[in-house]
């Protein structure tokens, strides 16, 4: 029987795992500016609206793991916060961002309804700890260098602080240098720990530091990634989307291209009807 995951309600409209369909969190991954990041939010909106796709926004105020110290990093804590706030009104979505330090955490969950732990965190206890304590929900990114089966321990450390609003990513693993591998079982292994599973499509396919002061990536393989991640159970996608990935500000060698978004969307519903047993193969 198919593991029914832990259902994690997002706002008062918005809710993942349990019996609810597939979802996407998505966006620019940092934000450039108030004007881009309402631009995206609404289209991919749209999107998602047409195709009964359940959608949160993830862009991050912050990117304080870039590869170069000239890297551009984001508005910071305050204007970034600010901007996600805004969108959450006007567009009327889920917002998600990434907290790097216990003491942004507190001013976060002032304003995101989906707090994430980055991958090169996900074994920080005090700021897993710290991000449990504001009980909202919490997207983990599996880190690199861990196997699906460590993030038991994580999971605890966020339970120990009775909240159970967990959600996990995949995002591959380290292999070799400047390059990650995403190993399909991750997902269904994760799955059986009870929680919502994502996969992380963009980063699966990022080069970390492959440009040398920056990272590479390969986005071609995005939609390759994100069909395998959905048809072993994913019960939901994470993308870096931009509208010109070409001059993206942080990862545009990940980032999926708008105009894609649609028709991978309606593919990867296809193959969730499939994979439930609501279609056939062919």
């Amino acid at each position: 029987m198919p593991i029914v995951p832990k259902e994690i309600p997002i706002n008062e409209k918005v809710k993942v795992g349990g019996s609810h369909p597939f979802f996407l969190i998505g966006g620019p991954c940092v934000i450039e500016s108030q004007e881009h990041a309402f631009f995206m939010a609404q289209e991919i909106k749209k999107i998602c609206q047409e195709l009964e796709v359940a959608y949160i926004f993830k862009s991050s105020f912050d990117k304080a793991n870039r590869s170069s110290v000239s890297s551009y990093r984001g508005p910071g804590l305050k204007p970034g916060l600010e901007t996600l706030k805004f969108i959450k009104k006007e567009i009327d979505v889920p917002v998600l961002s990434d907290v790097h330090e216990t003491g942004q955490v507190e001013k976060a969950a002032e304003v995101l309804d989906v707090i994430q732990i980055p991958a090169f965190l996900c074994r920080q206890t005090d700021l897993l700890m710290a991000a449990a304590q504001t009980q909202k929900p919490l997207n983990i990114k599996k880190g690199q260098f861990l196997s699906p089966y460590d993030m038991k321990n994580v999971i605890e450390k966020v339970l120990s602080q009775k909240n159970d609003k967990i959600i996990l990513t995949e995002r591959g693993n380290s292999f070799g240098y400047n390059n990650l591998v995403f190993d399909v079982c991750s997902i269904p292994i994760m799955k059986e720990l009870g929680f919502p599973v994502v996969i992380d499509a963009s980063h699966s396919v990022q080069k970390p530091g492959g440009e040398g002061s920056s990272s590479g990536g390969e986005a071609e393989f995005i939609p390759h990634v994100a069909k395998s991640g959905v048809s072993v159970g994913a019960d939901g996608v994470f993308l870096e989307i931009h509208d010109n990935p070409a001059q993206a500000l942080s990862d545009k060698h990940n980032s999926l291209n708008l105009n894609e978004l649609q028709g991978l969307l309606r593919s990867l519903l296809q193959f969730i009807k499939a994979r439930d047993g609501n279609e056939s193969f062919l």
